[in-house]
């Protein structure tokens, strides 16, 4: 295991700077997501940690040792690449034993015992023999993560690992991870565009938007206290709504206020979460609350989702699916929350 250590790291391809100048520790044998839409950085920061791009400037060191300059065999990482990349004509056990041999590791019963060892730890003992077309997606993604750990780099990374997955097996895999991590302790960074799979999977989440870094947190944090609005927005889809602070009250519409106490006077923006609203008949002491129309309902399974008006505002909650016979289009509610719930950016 080895920390990672990036200092004003850099890419820029022609007039294009994909990646702006970027520092982040990573701590030894933690799991860290780097979490953005498309074109944010994210993946240009792996193949520079990877070395499979050369930064425009800034310095990487990985367990105390400048690896800039160095190529990808010589840094020793692990890397998990979204295709998985596994060799069509190799069995199972050949493909795990490549790397292996690649970098002249032990004897042939060296590399024989470590390939079993590996397929234990992804729990496919009995498949060494098989090739990668008679394997399900799960099944070639966990042949390819073994891959990546045979050779025990002191990295690990994770280029989007889960994206060629159904859903109910993504979620199966993330468990999987999340054990698999707390079995080895190896220090892993990995990229996704879902934000679901980094607040399950990581200790540190690290939000990047266009080449930079908007905010860095406990996956806890950066979703309950997101610092910008674009990481309100793009993480659970909170309802950002535009307010006028003055004297400790917040104006939502003409009419229509809350308490703000320890919010400055100026425009502000009101940050709820979806699944902090409710909808009451009546206002409870207990919340805040304001009058709203209810525009639509859209039925999920488990729960409901409802689109309110508030003034000229569209706000939308998740609510009980118990809670279907109750609410209507065209009805009129109280949009509750509680105090604690509301954040003011």
């Amino acid at each position: 295991m080895a920390d990672v250590v990036v200092d004003g790291l850099s890419k820029r391809f022609g007039a294009t700077s994909a990646l702006d100048a970027v520092s982040l520790s990573i701590s030894d044998g933690s799991f860290v997501a780097l979490l953005g839409p498309s074109g944010c950085g994210k993946t240009t920061f792996l193949r520079l940690l990877a070395g499979l791009e050369t930064p425009s400037a800034g310095r990487i060191r990985i367990g105390g040792i400048d690896v800039t300059g160095l190529a990808p065999e010589r840094r020793g990482l692990g890397m998990m690449f979204q295709s998985y990349a596994l060799f069509p004509h190799m069995t199972v056990a050949e493909n795990l034993r490549f790397p292996l041999r690649m970098r002249r590791v032990g004897s042939r019963e060296e590399q024989a015992s470590r390939v079993g060892e590996a397929l234990r730890l992804v729990r496919l003992d009995e498949l060494g023999a098989r090739f990668p077309r008679e394997l399900s997606g799960g099944q070639q993604q966990r042949v390819a993560l073994a891959r990546a750990l045979i050779a025990d780099p002191p990295v690990l990374l994770l280029d989007e690992p889960l994206s060629n997955l159904d859903a109910q097996l993504r979620k199966d895999m993330q468990v999987e991870l999340i054990e698999l991590h707390r079995k080895i302790g190896l220090t892993t960074v990995l990229v996704t565009h879902d934000q679901d799979e980094a607040l399950s999977l990581a200790d540190v989440v690290v939000l990047m938007r266009a080449g930079r870094i908007e905010q860095i947190g406990s996956p806890r944090d950066i979703y309950r206290r997101p610092a910008t609005i674009f990481a309100a927005r793009f993480l659970g889809g909170a309802n950002v709504i535009p307010v006028q602070i003055a004297r400790g009250v917040a104006t939502l519409a003409p009419g229509i206020t809350v308490p703000a106490p320890s919010a400055p006077d100026g425009a502000h923006h009101l940050v709820l979460r979806q699944e902090d609203l409710r909808l009451r008949a009546a206002r409870s002491d207990q919340d805040l609350a304001v009058p709203a129309a209810i525009v639509a309902v859209a039925f999920h399974g488990a729960s409901l989702r409802v689109v309110v008006q508030v003034g000229d505002q569209r706000v939308a909650l998740q609510v009980s699916a118990d809670d279907a016979a109750t609410w209507r289009a065209g009805d009129l509610a109280q949009l509750c929350w509680r105090r604690e719930a509301a954040v003011f950016l």
